[in-house]
């Protein structure tokens, strides 16, 4: 069955104009983006078969470029169309960041963090500088690896905020296995980077640990 064989009102182009884009599937969403199948097989078939090899969404979206032109029904085109949607996704989130008002919960900057570090395979620690208005002057990755006291270094993130004349920060990192859990050492070494920056009269706002499909706040959690 093609999807041309499908009522008018369950083909996935037609239901996301009729219904919205949340009445579709994950399916649906992914053969909209594929447009054609492959022989014996339409673009939502396909497109089920995808998820099931990546393991879902989220895992198909974070693969690396060889993994993902190997899958068939994609290839170094459909890598490069992704590419281009994640990095316009992540750049419409950053403009919630940049308002003149600032932003005014911690909804914008999670989905902000969740896009830039959720399926990150490393483990990557950033940090959110923000003006008196908490509006976004820079984002930027500092520290790589494992998240201890031995590799994030408060004193070079003091370095940075002060270059930035930041008045306040969002700090962040992923945990690549999923679980967005504060850990002990991620719980001390936010306390170090608050005492570091409080001698310079800068507000640590919040810390996010971003998992697999969530992002949690260390402030909402009462950590700060």
């Amino acid at each position: 069955m093609t999807i041309t064989d499908l009522p008018l009102e369950e083909r996935p182009r037609e239901k996301l104009l009729s219904r919205g884009a949340g009445a579709l599937s994950d399916a649906e969403l992914l053969a909209i983006f594929l447009r054609t199948g492959v022989p014996g097989k339409s673009a939502i078939e396909l497109a089920r078969d995808l998820l099931t090899e990546f393991g879902g969404l989220r895992p198909l979206l974070a693969a690396p470029r060889s993994r993902f032109c190997a899958a068939k029904g994609l290839g170094t085109a459909k890598f490069a169309q992704i590419q281009a949607v994640l990095e316009m996704a992540r750049r419409y989130l950053e403009e919630d960041l940049r308002r003149p008002e600032g932003f005014t919960s911690p909804q914008a900057p999670r989905d902000y963090l969740g896009a830039r570090l959720g399926g990150r395979t490393q483990e990557v620690f950033a940090c959110l500088f923000l003006d008196t208005r908490h509006r976004l002057i820079q984002y930027e990755e500092l520290f790589f690896g494992t998240i201890d006291g031995a590799s994030v270094h408060p004193r070079e993130l003091v370095r940075r905020t002060l270059e930035h004349n930041a008045a306040a920060v969002i700090l962040a990192h992923n945990h690549p296995s999923g679980v967005a859990e504060p850990s002990q050492a991620d719980r001390h070494i936010t306390r170090r980077i608050r005492d570091a920056l409080a001698l310079v009269d800068v507000r640590v706002l919040d810390h996010f640990i971003v998992g697999a499909g969530e992002t949690r706040s260390m402030a909402e959690m009462g950590l700060l």
